[in-house]
């Protein structure tokens, strides 16, 4: 039952999203936007900073992310949907895992995009290691989005929410984001040292461990308040 309530959650928000793409489209446009900035910015005479790819994704990632997850719960208010959901008979961390899944599959769509945009314009070999870039993507993505979907339902209601999520959202994902960045960097070097990429993909996952199964333990609460 509880697997079957967070995939109802996750299609329903699919079944929307693909119906207007307006979120998707967005969260898209900006964060190609933020990548293209930083290129003409800091590449110069066809030369990039060096290291400088991993922290620009990482940028653009967590810029797109927080206004996908605004824009995301901003919908849910209009509609009254978020409502429904809490007062149907359905487990509240399951909703909550479904919302999350959400914002990971989108965030996602967005990361296959602009890796090979940041590669490109950064010269930067990113896909030189796509299986441990993938997993370092999906911890550093898992991270991030556990804690804002949980702040951004939190704020559905506040009037500031718009500058309210960045305020509480940042602070406590930074240590995500670090970590990802500099488990982007090892990938950029030209030799590769496994033994310190998995001492940033486990610091990642223990973030991931830590930041879900705090939000499911204080999603039901934090939302009944």
């Amino acid at each position: 039952m509880f697997a079957h309530i967070v995939w109802l959650v996750l299609r329903k928000d699919f079944t929307v999203e693909v119906r207007s793409l307006e979120i998707a489209y967005t969260t898209l446009f900006f964060a190609i936007s933020c990548v293209l900035v930083f290129a003409f910015a800091l590449v110069q005479e066809g030369r990039a900073p060096v290291g400088g790819a991993a922290g620009i994704l990482w940028i653009a990632v967590a810029f797109a992310g927080t206004l996908a997850l605004g824009r995301t719960f901003e919908r849910e208010r209009q509609a009254e949907t978020l409502r429904a959901l809490l007062l149907a008979p359905a487990a509240r961390p399951a909703v909550y895992l479904g919302k999350l899944l959400g914002i990971v599959a989108l965030l996602t769509a967005a990361e296959i995009v602009l890796v090979p945009l940041v590669a490109l314009l950064f010269q930067a070999s990113l896909l030189a290691h796509p299986v441990w870039l993938a997993l370092i993507l999906l911890t550093g993505t898992v991270g991030f989005a556990a804690v804002g979907t949980l702040f951004a339902a939190m704020l559905i209601r506040a009037r500031s929410r718009d500058v309210l999520l960045p305020v509480l959202l940042y602070p406590i994902t930074v240590p995500v984001i670090i970590a990802g960045v500099r488990a982007t960097g090892v990938l950029l070097e030209p030799e590769l040292d496994v033994g310190l990429l998995q001492v940033w993909l486990a610091l990642l996952v223990c973030f991931d461990v830590v930041f879900v199964t705090l939000a499911l333990w204080t999603f039901e609460p934090l939302m009944t308040e």
